[in-house]
This record gives structure tokens, sequence and C-alpha cells, in this order.
């Protein structure tokens, strides 16, 4: 079976933030990484070349595939913030029309810089995605 792409490296995560070109999202980043690291209490990890990643878990498929990822993360990508674990939560279809601007898909939210969304619904999300993921989805 094939290894899992994203894995976590040694990169420094403060490096990486600020090699980011854009200001905006540079300055995001460094906001998202305080604000993920105070809610999780987990360090940040470099998953892969671009995921900031906050704690982990182990999943199993029923195909027998398995491996590690991070619970939540973020990527200062350059169309937009990427965020990771956030919809997993049970509050998440209550709390995404709170948030405020951002595109969503199955696992991941879209953000176009951070002022266009609700600190503190982002928080709610970010700590209900943790705590989901690390209850519901970590196989030990």
């Amino acid at each position: 079976m094939a290894e899992n792409k994203t894995q976590p490296t040694d990169v420094s995560v403060e490096e990486f933030l600020a090699a980011v070109e854009n200001s905006k999202r540079r300055e995001d980043g460094f906001e998202l990484l305080e604000m993920m690291r105070d809610i999780t209490g987990k360090e940040a990890v470099m998953w892969g070349p671009s995921i900031v990643g906050f704690g982990s878990y182990h999943y199993k498929y029923d195909s027998g595939r398995e491996g590690d990822a991070a619970a939540v993360g973020f990527s200062p990508r350059k169309a937009s913030l990427v965020l990771y674990g956030l919809t997993e939560g049970p509050d998440a279809d209550r709390l995404l029309p709170e948030l405020g601007k951002h595109k969503a898909s199955a696992a991941c939210l879209y953000v176009n810089k951070l002022d266009d969304v609700d600190r503190d619904t982002l928080a709610a999300m970010i700590r209900a995605g943790y705590k989901h993921v690390m209850e519901e989805f970590h196989t030990p």
C-alpha cells in the first residue's frame, strides 16, 4: 500500500510562514499559528511542504489503509487560507453561517483573509473540530 504523501517534517513553521510572499497572508498565518496553538495546546508541525498542523490522529479505513494526519491545521496558499479539520465537528453546520465570508468543501474551509471572518466563531470551530477529530477519528 502506498505511503501517505503528507508526512510531518522537521521544517521550521516560523521560517515557512516568514517566507510567505503575500504580506497579509503571512500576517494571517502567524495569527492562525498562535490561535491554533492556544486552542489545541499543541505545537505546530509542518506536514509536507505547506500545511501547518496541530496535534495528530491515527486513522484506519475499512479498506485497510491507515496513517496519521494533522488533527487541525492551515495552509497559506496563494489564492486563500485553507483551514483543515474545522468542518468535522458536530457544530460545524451551525457555526458556518456565523463564520463570515468563506467557501467550504467536504474537508476544507477557504478564507481570503481573517478579517473576513468572526474570530470567536473561528475559535469555536477550531476547538470543536480538534475535539471531534481526536475523540471520534483517532484510532490508537
